[in-house]
């Protein structure tokens, strides 16, 4: 269990306002440009307001003689209710302690260097307010609400043996035909969802369903989409199989989450569309180093393996075939301190520099956001500052143990 002490946690309060700050004498990585330059950040109520080698420090500077200036980095595929390695446990306990356990996973991914989260599945307006109010330290916290499966999809958690319901879940909803999935959706953004989340495919850790084999008809996909569309927003979803990923991308699906099993068709095709891939290689590296020591069933880890290689690949495939890349965690239960290693194996598949951009300026054009991930004037004042060179020690990062500095809209969270 992370500590306050351990992540140099300010106990003074807990709201992060816009705030005035400067950052000098570092080596700032944009979020785009290919190498670091030398200079400062000037960050004025909350947003940057001059970025260069000129900028020089005022009555609260930070010098960053040594170190790595970042963007804040992006986590597009988190689970802040997943405290079990299935998401079963979040429906059978009370709401209060979810919460409570909730905001420490927040807590403890802004303090390795995640200044905004998409949530995709899970989240209500309640736990975001508790965020931006300073109950707790959030990151920036953009939510789609439970995600949406159909009958015997990834979501359905029942057993083949199970007659239960499983409609109103905390992080997976069951929801089928076209206009319940209207009537659904158009819900989910009355309660301030960011995006909409759906299942097309199956997945490691649900019991019934086969990995590859698409899920929802491309007219039920297609209600998800152009209700997103209407509110000027996009529907991400779940899915491994080339099946799959064609499936969602024609029927207007924007982020494609995993898409281990990804082939050099179904790339053209997301390359055509303009669809993201949001690689998870996190999750399945710890499911199958942890996951039978804490728990992971014997078929979700049968499951996890036949995805495990191939997520990599992907990454390449997508890669020449001109697919923007992002980055996602997908951390359940207590595997979710491997956070930062999903960082290093993106590295290993896609180099450092590609990488740092996918967890800062393509995230934040996935996320429909151009003021984050980048260190530019006029964006937010989201800053991680490394103790070292990221390019020659990348450790200074992937290491949570190392000293960072991660700020938030101009205000110092965590300072190490």
């Amino acid at each position: 269990m992370e500590s306050s002490r351990r992540f140099g946690l300010r106990t003074d309060h807990a709201v992060i306002a816009d705030a005035d700050l400067t950052v000098i004498n570092g080596m700032i990585f944009d979020g785009i440009a290919e190498e670091p330059y030398a200079g400062g950040v000037r960050i004025e109520a909350g947003r940057i307001v001059e970025v260069g080698p000129g900028v020089t420090g005022s009555s609260r500077a930070i010098d960053a003689a040594g170190a790595t200036v970042l963007p804040g980095l992006i986590d597009a595929h988190l689970h802040a209710f997943a405290i079990d390695l299935t998401g079963e446990l979040a429906d059978r306990i009370p709401g209060s302690y979810l919460g409570v356990k909730a905001a420490r996973r927040l807590t403890a991914a802004l303090a390795r260097g995640f200044t905004t989260v998409r949530d995709v599945a899970g989240g209500d307006p309640a736990f975001a307010r508790a965020g931006v109010e300073g109950l707790y330290w959030s990151p920036r916290y953009l939510y789609t609400g439970a995600a949406l499966s159909q009958t015997g999809g990834h979501g359905d958690s029942r057993g083949p043996d199970s007659v239960g319901c499983s409609h109103g879940h905390q992080m997976c909803e069951v929801v089928d035909g076209v206009d319940e999935i209207r009537r659904v959706v158009r819900d989910r953004f009355r309660r301030g969802a960011h995006a909409i989340k759906l299942m097309t495919s199956g997945g490691v850790v649900s019991p019934t369903d086969p990995l590859r084999v698409p899920q929802y008809s491309a007219e039920e996909v297609r209600a998800a989409t152009e209700e997103a569309a209407r509110r000027g927003s996009y529907v991400a979803v779940h899915a491994y199989s080339p099946e799959a990923i064609i499936h969602s991308v024609r029927a207007g699906c924007r982020s494609i989450e995993h898409g281990n099993l990804l082939d050099a068709e179904s790339a053209a095709i997301m390359a055509e569309h303009g669809a993201y891939l949001v690689p998870t290689l996190a999750a399945y590296r710890a499911n199958e180093d942890r996951g039978a020591a804490v728990g992971m069933p014997e078929f979700a880890r049968r499951k996890n393996r036949e995805v495990l290689d191939a997520g990599r690949d992907s990454i390449k495939i997508a890669r020449d075939a001109g697919v923007a890349i992002g980055f996602g965690s997908d951390l359940m239960g207590d595997l979710q301190d491997d956070q930062l290693n999903g960082l290093r194996l993106q590295a290993e598949a896609d180099g450092w520099p590609n990488t740092l951009r996918s967890a800062t300026a393509v995230n934040a054009d996935l996320i429909q956001r151009d003021d984050l991930g980048r260190i530019r004037a006029g964006c937010v004042g989201d800053l991680l500052v490394l103790t070292g060179d990221v390019f020659t020690d990348p450790e200074v990062l992937c290491d949570q143990n190392r000293p960072r500095t991660v700020i938030r809209s101009g205000t110092v969270c965590f300072e190490g």
